[in-house]
């Protein structure tokens, strides 16, 4: 029977590890809806370090975000890329299986309801894209008015 629990102990610290990631947010010093998306993410667990940059277009460039999915932050996690406001959720799912060849994940724009953009009751449908080094675009989750 102990055998069973050294066996295990492994896997435990793994899946801790993994959700323990280190995030760095590139944002402005001046975007409020930034700073939520952070508090979002350490209520999942993550450790958030804030970049403040006042131009944010030479990040998503030397990081590889396209306009199409731009939004206001950008984060880096394990080498992979995370743009916009993505549910934690989405990106705890993404690094426990990353997609092949995937490089990271967006929410272009600042969809209300997403995470650090919520307004009361008021929410819009989303979509969650994946994307890779070649340019290629995906949707990688729906979420339809009335998801939470």
């Amino acid at each position: 029977m102990n055998r069973k629990y050294i066996a295990l102990t492994p896997l435990v610290f793994l899946s801790v590890q993994a959700l323990a990631a280190d995030v760095i947010n590139h944002k402005s010093p001046y975007c409020g809806c930034c700073t939520a998306w952070t508090q979002h993410m350490q209520e999942a667990g993550f450790t958030v370090e804030e970049k403040l940059h006042d131009n944010m277009n030479s990040i998503k460039q030397q990081l590889g975000i396209t306009p199409q999915l731009a939004s206001c932050h950008t984060a880096e996690i394990n080498g992979y890329v995370f743009e916009g406001h993505i549910p934690a959720k989405d990106i705890k799912a993404f690094l426990n299986n990353p997609p092949k060849g995937a490089k990271g994940l967006a929410v272009p724009g600042m969809p209300i309801g997403s995470p650090g953009m919520e307004n009361g009751a008021q929410k819009k449908s989303y979509s969650v894209y994946a994307f890779n080094q070649d340019g290629q675009v995906y949707e990688y989750q729906k979420y339809p008015i009335n998801s939470k």
